[in-house]
C-alpha cells in the first residue's frame, strides 16, 4: 500500500473540467457514471475505491451520480449504468458499460501502466504450479514477497500451494500470520474452509476406504458424510456435492441437519473460485426446500 493519498472524488458539472479533464493530463482518470440506487454501481465503486487506495497517487477515481448530474450524463452519452470512461490527456480514451469485477478492472489499469510487478509474479507462479512446476512456483512467490511485502495476496497464494501439496502445518502457520482483514476476505474464507476440511479429512478412514464402503452401502450416512469431507479436501468439489445431495435426498435432516449445513458452507466456500458450481448447489438446495 502506498503512503500517498488515494485520489477519489465526487464530481459535478461545476468541477468536472478541473477534476477530470485537466487532471487527466497528469494522471489517468477513471470516471464511473453511476446511480446510488444500483447494486452493481455501488459494488464497482467500492472496488475502484479499493484499487485507488492500493495504487494511491497513480490514478484518479471520479464518481458521477447521474441523477444529480443529468447534464454530464447527456454530454457523455451515458445510456446505462454503471458506465466507466477513462480520460487521458483531456480525452475519453476508453468506455466500458456494465459491472467490471476486480480482475477486469486491474486489467484495465494495466493498460495505463498501473499494476504491481508482484501480481505478475503471482500469475506466473500460478501457471507454474498448474503445470506441475511447484518448486519453481514457490521460488517465484518467495521472491515476490521479498520484493513487495505489502502484497499479502502473494502469501495467500503460498498458503494455497501448501494446501495443494498437503503441507498443512506450513499452510496453517502462514495463514495465521495474515492480517485479520485478509483472513476474513473472500479469498481468506476460502483458504480457511480448505484448512478446516483438510483437518477433518485427516481424522477419517481415508477417501478410498470410505468410497468403497459408500458404494456398497449408500445408506451409510457416516461413511457418505466423511467421504464428502475427504473429497472436499482433495478439491473434488462436484463429487463432494453429489455425495452430500445423495444423503440429503435420502433424508433432508440427515445427521441432525449437518449434511444440509455442509452443503451451504461448501457453496459459500466455492462462491469466489467456483461460482457456477456454487450457484448450481444453491439452486438444487433451494428447489429441494420448495
Amino acid at each position: 500500500m502506498s503512503d500517498q493519498e488515494a485520489l477519489i472524488f465526487e464530481v459535478s458539472k461545476n468541477n468536472f473540467n478541473t477534476s477530470v479533464v485537466l487532471n487527466s493530463h497528469k494522471l489517468p482518470v477513471i470516471v464511473e457514471f453511476m446511480g446510488v440506487w444500483s447494486g452493481p454501481c455501488i459494488q464497482m465503486a467500492d472496488t475502484l475505491a479499493e484499487l485507488a487506495k492500493e495504487f494511491a497517487g497513480q490514478f484518479i477515481f471520479a464518481k458521477v451520480d447521474i441523477d444529480e448530474q443529468p447534464e454530464l450524463q447527456k454530454e457523455y452519452t451515458v445510456e446505462n449504468v454503471p458506465t466507466i470512461k477513462v480520460f487521458k490527456d483531456g480525452e475519453v480514451v476508453r468506455t466500458e458499460e456494465g459491472l467490471l469485477k476486480q480482475d477486469e478492472l486491474k486489467d484495465l489499469l494495466k493498460v495505463y501502466g498501473i499494476y504491481r510487478q508482484s501480481d505478475e509474479s503471482r500469475e506466473l507462479a500460478r501457471q507454474k504450479h498448474m503445470a506441475g512446476e511447484t518448486i519453481e512456483a514457490i521460488t517465484l512467490l518467495t521472491q515476490a514477497v521479498q520484493q513487495d511485502p505489502s502484497n499479502t495476496r502473494v502469501a495467500m497464494d503460498m498458503v494455497q500451494i501448501f494446501l495443494d501439496i498437503n503441507e498443512i502445518e506450513q499452510a496453517k502457520s502462514l495463514f495465521n500470520r495474515l492480517p485479520e482483514n485478509e483472513r476474513t476476505s473472500e479469498m481468506g474464507k476460502a483458504l480457511l474452509g480448505q484448512l478446516t476440511f483438510k483437518d477433518l479429512a485427516a481424522k477419517t478412514d481415508g477417501k478410498d476406504q470410505l468410497q468403497a464402503r459408500f458404494i456398497e452401502h449408500p445408506e451409510d450416512t457416516d461413511s457418505g458424510f466423511n467421504l464428502a469431507i475427504c473429497l472436499v479436501a482433495a478439491h473434488e468439489y462436484a463429487e463432494a456435492l453429489d455425495t452430500l445431495f445423495t444423503l440429503f435426498d435420502q433424508d433432508p435432516e440427515s445427521k441432525n441437519g449437518a449434511v444440509k449445513e455442509m452443503i451451504i458452507n461448501l457453496s459459500n466456500m466455492l462462491a469466489s473460485n467456483e461460482p457456477a458450481l456454487s450457484q448450481q448447489a444453491r439452486r438444487k438446495l433451494g428447489s429441494a426446500a420448495n
